[in-house]
């Protein structure tokens, strides 16, 4: 297979496999951590309306579903990717951060949960993700 679309196929990969795993454990989260009384979690507007109601251990699954996801996509393209492993990996994180910014826009979250969630589960997991795939390689 030519590079490019090896490479190119690892990014889709590494964006799926790493978005199916997030979305993995935010839908068991609310079975291990149930949300407050009333509040739906698939509804845009009711975690809006509600986000007052969520102290600390609700935020617990939607950081290991982002950093978890971002490994796993992040993992998966550098093992995938012919060259510049790290750099698709870094590529992964970079578009999960994205994302999460987004939902920092969209949802009135804590700050201290914006912070620590913006700054150690995306771009910091990325490059673990990528250096394990690396080595891992090399042995």
């Amino acid at each position: 297979m030519k590079p490019i679309y090896k490479n190119s196929l690892a990014f889709v990969i590494g964006l799926i496999v790493g978005g199916i795993v997030n979305m993995g454990l935010i839908m068991v989260s609310g079975s291990v951590i149930p949300p407050p009384e009333g509040v739906d979690p698939t509804d845009m507007e009711s975690l809006k309306q509600n986000m007052h109601l969520f102290k600390a251990k609700h935020f617990i699954f939607p950081f290991l579903a982002h950093a978890l996801g971002t490994l796993a996509g992040a993992y998966l393209a550098a093992k995938i990717a012919d060259s510049h492993q790290m750099k698709f990996a870094l590529g992964i994180s970079a578009f999960f951060l994205l994302g999460g910014i987004t939902n920092a826009f969209l949802l009135p979250a804590p700050t201290w949960f914006l912070v620590v969630d913006l700054i150690f589960a995306y771009l910091p997991i990325g490059w673990l993700g990528g250096n394990l795939a690396v080595t891992n390689s090399q042995i």
